[in-house]
């Protein structure tokens, strides 16, 4: 298992395949490193990463339709990386980082964006994703 430190954040461990699933994840999504930087200060909301905004903030490296941005960044949730924003009001359309994303961002921060995913890499997340396995 691996320990995340932040100066915000209590030190956390996670299993090894929880981690790998999450790194997986986050190189197989349409984001790019820019979009996890700018959570792990802030929220981000789903119409500046979706369509024309998420290319223009540098969030994605292509237009992105905002049901399929809303899908990968649930996905996300479910892997342990992001959380909804939530309101006085209740959840919002905004998502920010988790211990575990904040560890994986630092992780890549200063290499400028993920790692390219292989097709191994590509085919075992589309495989997690449809059946929805547990962590």
């Amino acid at each position: 298992m691996a320990s995340v430190e932040s100066p915000n954040l209590i030190s956390l461990q996670y299993p090894t395949h929880t981690e790998k699933r999450a790194e997986r994840a986050l190189c197989c999504s349409p984001f790019n490193l820019k979009l996890f930087v700018t959570m792990s200060s802030q929220s981000v909301g789903l119409k500046s990463i979706a369509s024309d905004a998420g290319l223009k903030n540098s969030y994605t490296g292509s237009v992105v339709s905002e049901l399929a941005a809303e899908n990968y960044l649930l996905w996300l949730i479910q892997v342990g990386v992001l959380r909804r924003e939530v309101d006085g009001q209740g959840i919002t359309d905004s998502f920010r980082l988790t211990p575990l994303g904040h560890q994986l961002v630092k992780k890549y921060a200063g290499k400028g964006n993920w790692p390219q995913s292989g097709i191994g890499d590509r085919l075992d997340n589309l495989i997690d994703r449809w059946f929805r396995l547990p962590i």
